[in-house]
């Protein structure tokens, strides 16, 4: 069953797996960051996908603590390899313990597997500058803003 992103609040209220102690975040401003978060990571792995990988079978993709549908506006379709990586970001990003939240690149305290954050940067280089030349306003205002 999926939950609906805008009750992530209750599972950041359970604390997180690799943090059991973490500390409620119960403030709005940190649930529209982590949709916003997920949002943008979905779209630019989804963007990233369907360039690189026209020729490689896609599915949709699924993750059970998420709608990723509701989040990012669509319905997603990836190929296995990066139905993994964003899976693998989703799941981090939910379970961050830190409050608020830094860029990942000057996290302290980094979480991804080395793998997925060499491949996620490959993939935030490449969707973001394309992102931006192709006119996208809502990328342009998460830039800006």
């Amino acid at each position: 069953m999926f939950l609906p992103i805008v009750s992530t609040r209750r599972l950041h209220r359970l604390g997180s797996p690799r943090n059991p102690g973490a500390e409620p975040r119960a403030d709005l401003r940190s649930d529209r960051e982590l949709f916003v978060d997920l949002r943008t990571v979905s779209r630019f792995v989804h963007f990233y996908c369907r360039r690189r990988h026209a020729e490689r079978p896609r599915d949709r993709f699924e993750l059970k603590a998420v709608d990723v549908d509701a989040v990012v506006g669509s319905p997603v379709s990836l190929c296995a390899e990066c139905r993994r990586l964003l899976a693998h970001a989703m799941t981090k990003r939910l379970a961050c313990p830190m409050s608020p939240k830094p860029a990942c690149k000057h996290c302290p305290k980094h979480c991804y597997h080395p793998a997925y954050r060499q491949r996620i940067r490959k993939i935030m280089r490449y969707s973001g500058t394309r992102m931006l030349l192709t006119g996208r306003l809502d990328y342009l205002l998460h830039v800006l803003f």
